[in-house]
């Protein structure tokens, strides 16, 4: 299967209000042969206050927020074309599972496009930060890293092109970043072709799934506290191995005593999860976790301390008895039925809904005609929508391609909307005028210690930017 690299870079760290802004990725086949590029920019949508210090990182300049060939909804539109062309495709970036790939989702939805493009059926989707990680994890003379203050290798992309001789001059634009990420997980590849397949099994839920139900005892990579770590587990009985809410893999550490676990109650279990080291592992099925052959895992401490028919009396244990992965899945229930109850039941606005509700497949399936339409015949085709939020994008959208053919009460409020939300002085989820004058005022100080004229110039634009957008909404 072909591999589609890819990359964004974004006016903010938020992935339900920021943007997309830049992005680029590199088609290649199995073997990293390149087949196609792509890089693409836009303007920033009206109405958005950027994050100084984002901009300053994907080195965006004023003139190119403001001036660039592409809207925002045109941008879009080139992306969903492309990765169109691509399919099928396992698409992967760099720490993109995270973020690139939840800021591409918000922005589809946001934009009336369908979110789920890089992991529908037939594609399948990635992380080569984890993959990366891994392969350290398994061998560490595939990868030369830096090591930080803490003794723990550093895995930031700039940092290991570099440390393994790619240029990186030019990280934090896309098409640069997902070209060095083109040359580290080929290096992987070069240097570890046996677990290369296995790292990508896990590319897909379903696939994911089936190694949980089938496999008695696997290896998980995990990576937390700095540090790539092995595991050596047996996933739940195949009838209850699942999460009954979040559809996640459970699995128990074969390093801990499982025979006292077995003869606990639901409430004794949901106080022994709490307890660490953990005797429960969660296998993020739609996340593309690293799962290996047990024979890594037997190799790393403690598990190659540990006597092989212990391991495997452990494992079936686990496996077999169906009673023991039933009380975990209800102990799991309850644990996240009372932390849906104590949530915090502040408002949750459209852009950060996603989740909350999806979208309806009769919905979908309008979204080309409405594209397809003239600019004119939008408005009134929203109507044709079930779901309310489609009503609100779809203005807004409009009110940004093509204002002038919005009756004036609706265009009206949508500039309230905005108004009210970028002068308001409290802190909010997205940037706001204060908070854009706070951040320069601080990353002024900075870089005036650091005599850095160029970003200091920078500041003094974006400064003038923001309060042109301000004086404009001051007076709707």
């Amino acid at each position: 299967m072909n591999l589609g690299i890819w990359d964004v870079e974004s006016s903010s760290a938020s992935t339900d209000f920021g943007s997309i802004i830049e992005i680029g990725g590199i088609l290649v086949d199995e073997n990293f042969k390149e087949k196609d590029r792509f890089n693409l920019r836009c303007r920033l949508p009206e109405g958005e206050i950027p994050q100084a210090m984002s901009l300053i990182v994907n080195k965006t300049s004023i003139k190119q927020l403001t001036q660039g060939n592409l809207s925002h909804y045109q941008m879009l539109g080139e992306i969903e074309k492309i990765f169109k062309r691509w399919t099928p495709c396992c698409f992967l970036g760099w720490s993109n599972i995270g973020f690139d790939d939840e800021m591409l989702r918000k922005e589809f939805f946001k934009g009336i496009r369908y979110p789920y493009i890089t992991n529908a059926s037939p594609n399948k989707r990635h992380d080569g930060i984890n993959i990366a990680r891994a392969a350290y994890a398994i061998d560490q003379n595939v990868l030369e890293t830096e090591i930080n203050e803490k003794n723990n290798p550093v895995f930031k992309l700039a940092s290991l092109s570099k440390m393994n001789g790619f240029d990186s001059t030019g990280a934090h634009s896309a098409l640069f970043d997902a070209s060095l990420t083109v040359k580290v997980l080929g290096l992987i590849k070069r240097k570890q072709p046996d677990t290369w397949n296995e790292f990508l099994r896990t590319s897909n839920k379903i696939e994911t799934e089936t190694i949980i139900k089938k496999e008695n005892i696997i290896t998980l990579n995990e990576y937390f506290y700095g540090r790539s770590r092995l595991f050596l587990v047996s996933p739940l009985h195949p009838k209850y191995c699942t999460h009954p809410i979040y559809q996640w893999g459970q699995a128990v550490d074969l390093k801990v005593d499982i025979e006292p676990l077995l003869k606990m109650s639901v409430n004794e279990l949901k106080v022994e999860m709490k307890k660490t080291p953990k005797f429960l592992r969660t296998i993020r099925s739609n996340k593309a976790p690293i799962i290996l052959d047990k024979k890594y895992g037997m190799q790393a401490e403690p598990y190659n301390a540990m006597d092989l028919e212990l391991i495997n009396k452990r494992s079936k244990m686990v496996k077999e008895n169906e009673a023991f992965s039933q009380k975990i899945l209800t102990a799991l229930r309850e644990i996240a039925e009372d932390k849906e109850q104590s949530k915090n039941q502040e408002d949750i606005y459209a852009e950060e809904s996603i989740y909350t509700k999806f979208t309806s497949n009769k919905d979908t399936a309008l979204f080309p005609a409405w594209h397809a339409a003239d600019w004119k015949d939008k408005l009134n085709l929203l109507s044709k929508f079930e779901d309310e939020r489609l009503h609100g994008f779809g203005k807004k959208i409009i009110f940004q391609e093509a204002p002038e053919v919005l009756p004036q009460d609706i265009r009206k409020k949508i500039e309230q909307v905005i108004a009210k939300r970028i002068l308001s002085t409290s802190k909010e989820k997205w940037w706001t005028v204060a908070a854009c004058f706070t951040e320069i005022d601080t990353l002024r100080d900075k870089y005036s210690d650091q005599n850095d004229e160029e970003k200091l110039k920078f500041l003094d634009e974006l400064n003038d930017h923001v309060m042109s957008i301000q004086k404009k909404y001051e007076n709707v």
